[in-house]
């Protein structure tokens, strides 16, 4: 089996708004990152942010309707397009283009926030794509992230069970290699000009198998994520780090 399965992406594009689409859960966590995000960016309308892996657009245009101006990148051109259509549908200007977090086509310090979220554990080079992200911020900007640490109970909870398993996530999408540990990720920041930075557990799950068949259940009946923000970042983690001036 193929894993990291990016071609996944742009054979669903054109069902990314669609509410019965695999994609659609990634919407309802918007609210929930946010939660966090805020945290360090208490207002974001008149900003000029950079989502990361924008994929079909969805934090894209929940950071337009908060104001905020709004630029998108992402490697798949039908996942672009997808973004494109819908946007101008919904009446938003959002400039959207086609590339890789590797190679960003924007010049240095052109944003006061970069967003990259569910992204780095799909990246070729996560290093290289934090040092591009951290070169286009303003000092001083902040860029906000979260992603997936490379544990056993992520392996467990990622792969086997909600790939494997319950077939939540599409099987192949992740590859547990290319997880990063939360010590890597700050490496990797602390290399790219990036400071102050807090990290906490993104606890979708709970941390007991009771907690994730509860967790589980109540998606299923609700269509609901639940989130603590906690010391657990054995399966995914979030964060915020600032451009050094």
């Amino acid at each position: 089996m193929i894993r990291n399965n990016l071609a996944f992406y742009d054979q669903q594009a054109r069902r990314w708004w669609q509410e019965d689409a695999l994609f659609a859960p990634l919407q309802r966590l918007n609210p929930l990152r946010f939660e966090y995000f805020d945290r360090v960016v208490p207002a974001w309308a008149g900003s000029k942010v950079l989502d990361v892996g924008c994929g079909g657009g969805f934090t894209c245009e929940f950071l337009a309707q908060r104001g905020a101006q709004v630029w998108g990148i992402d490697p798949s051109v039908a996942c672009i397009e997808a973004a494109r259509t819908h946007a101008t549908q919904a009446g938003f200007s959002i400039h959207y283009h086609q590339g890789t977090a590797e190679a960003l086509p924007f010049a240095d310090h052109s944003f006061d926030r970069v967003v990259c979220v569910d992204v780095l554990e799909h990246v070729a080079d996560p290093q290289q794509a934090v040092t591009e992200m951290a070169r286009v911020l303003k000092p001083g900007g902040v860029f906000c992230f979260d992603t997936l640490n490379r544990t056993g109970r992520s392996r467990l909870i990622m792969i086997w069970l909600l790939e494997d398993l319950l077939r939540q996530i599409p099987r192949g999408l992740h590859n547990w290699s290319q997880f990063l540990t939360p010590s890597e990720l700050t490496q990797m920041l602390l290399q790219s000009g990036l400071e102050d930075i807090h990290l906490a557990g993104f606890n979708l799950f709970g941390s007991t198998l009771a907690e994730h068949w509860a967790t589980y259940w109540y998606y299923q009946t609700t269509g609901q994520f639940r989130v603590r923000f906690d010391d657990d970042t054995r399966v995914m983690y979030i964060g915020t780090a600032v451009k050094g001036r």
